[in-house]
Parts: C-alpha cells; structure tokens; sequence
C-alpha cells in the first residue's frame, strides 16, 4: 500500500485561515518598516558624516598645550600630596590601634 504523491495543478487548493492571513500581513509590515527605518537612520548618519568632513580641524596652540600639560602635572603632583598625607594619617591609627 503505497501512498501516491499528490499532483499540485491548478485545481489544488489548500486551506488558510484569516488569523494566519493577518499574521504574516503583519510580520510583512514590521519587517518592511523596520528596514525603511534603518535606512533613514543610515542615511542620516552618512549626511552627519558628510559634515564633519567639511568642519575645518581644530587648532590648538602651543600655548594651549603647554597650559593643558601643566594642569594635568599639577593634578598628578596634588593627588600625589593626597595619597601621602592618607599614608600618614592612616599610619597614625595604626600605632594607636596597635600601641594601647
């Protein structure tokens, strides 16, 4: 008893119901409106891009990088300062701590 394989022809026919209908008609509408937009996105990124390119590059002095330099050595030099008078003073608790 071999099952014989169907004929498709145009007198076939098959069932689907309206929920499915809906369904996919849905799926096809987010996936569709997905795409547009990510593509207004890029396309906005590229415009954004196209502009940064035509800003002139910034110039900085050599008086502004000498100004810059110092502030960020003077920071390093105060923090500095700060981690050894914590270094003092959590050695001063320690002997109390440990000299009662």
């Amino acid at each position: 008893m071999a099952k014989e394989a169907k004929e498709l022809n145009e007198d076939y026919g098959f069932k689907i119901s309206i929920k499915t209908l809906v369904g996919i008609a849905v799926a096809i509408t987010t996936v569709v409106s997905f795409w547009f937009a990510q593509q207004a996105q890029l396309n906005e990124l590229r415009d954004e891009i196209e502009k940064a390119k035509e800003l002139p590059s910034p110039n900085i002095s050599r008086t502004e990088y000498e100004l810059k330099d110092e502030l960020v050595r003077q920071t390093i030099l105060d923090t500095q300062e700060d981690v050894d008078e914590i270094k003092e003073s959590l050695d001063r608790i320690e002997d109390k701590l440990y000299n009662r």
